[in-house]
């Protein structure tokens, strides 16, 4: 089996549940130059960081099903993948800035179909 290919273009690791909302959030990312990887689901967010390296970027809903919700992904993320920039998105809450990991941004829902690639900009400028 191989490896995942390594892009050029920045890499999005976009959880999301919602169908209909990841396929538009996937598209206006890849529009807007990057290359997007879908989950529905932070536990197989967790096993794709683990094999592929070239991740600069998780987008991630805070509320999904299984054992890990986003925020939790965040905390793990920023703990074993410093390096990767974070955004949390939410319909259903507003958290402090205090429980967001360090250098993450909050979008909240719903956003405008520019919000999700005008804050990975930001990020990795």
């Amino acid at each position: 089996m191989k490896g995942p290919t390594l892009s050029a273009r920045p890499v999005v690791l976009l959880v999301e549940d919602e169908p209909f909302v990841r396929m538009a959030a996937a598209d206006a990312l890849e529009e807007a130059g990057y290359d997007v990887i879908e989950t529905a689901h932070a536990q197989a967010a967790h096993e794709i960081l683990q094999s592929r390296s070239d991740i600069r970027v998780l987008f991630t809903d805070v509320k999904m099903p299984g054992p890990m919700n986003g925020l939790e992904l965040a905390s793990l993320v920023r703990g074993r993948w410093p390096h990767i920039s974070i955004v949390i998105t939410s319909g259903h809450l507003d958290p402090r800035r205090d429980v967001l990991p360090e250098k993450t941004v909050f979008i909240p829902k719903p956003y405008g179909e520019q919000a999700p690639a005008r804050a990975i900009r930001a990020l990795l400028a």
